[in-house]
């Protein structure tokens, strides 16, 4: 059974290639955006405890999955169980390119204005990749990924395999 975390920056296209792990292999699919926020404005993370809990609820409920995100700190929940991982290690240019270009994400966004909106600071998020200091940073994703004892594949571009 497949258990695939997939990290990287924001506009790494790991939700692209989450769907594409999905539906090649029957996957259960979790974004952890969709448990990372508390609905709040401006937007709080969720206390680590209440996402532990429903990533290992997620886990145990699956027997086989993809969880995608760029929390280091969620993917380490479920890394002992996961049996690969798939880290896109994008340059920065090509992240930001990626996100010019991303569709409407109505799991985050009201609207498509409203993700247009915030595309000038999810840029300089981006940008800063490598200079963040927390669990989305590039330091803390090459830990993960370095750290893990499974199969595991780093991209550095747009161009992959596509899952048969």
């Amino acid at each position: 059974m497949r258990k695939i975390l997939v990290f990287g920056n924001s506009g790494s296209g790991k939700s692209t290639l989450a769907g594409e792990l999905k539906d090649a292999y029957s996957l259960a699919h979790l974004d952890l955006d969709s448990l990372a926020w508390l609905h709040t404005n401006p937007p709080q993370r969720e206390p680590l405890e209440t996402s532990r809990a429903a990533i290992e609820r997620f886990t145990r409920d699956h027997q086989a999955w993809v969880i995608e995100g760029c929390y280091a700190d969620l993917l380490a929940y479920a890394a002992a169980e996961a049996n690969e991982v798939l880290f896109l290690n994008l340059p920065i240019s090509l992240c930001q390119e990626n996100a010019k270009q991303r569709e409407w994400e109505p799991h985050k966004y009201p609207d498509k204005a409203a993700q247009d909106a915030n595309l000038d600071m999810l840029l300089a998020w981006i940008a800063d990749y490598e200079n963040r200091e927390d669990e989305t940073s590039k330091t803390a994703h090459l830990d993960l990924y370095e750290s893990f004892a499974g199969e595991k594949t780093m991209y550095t571009s747009n161009s992959r395999p596509t899952p048969r």
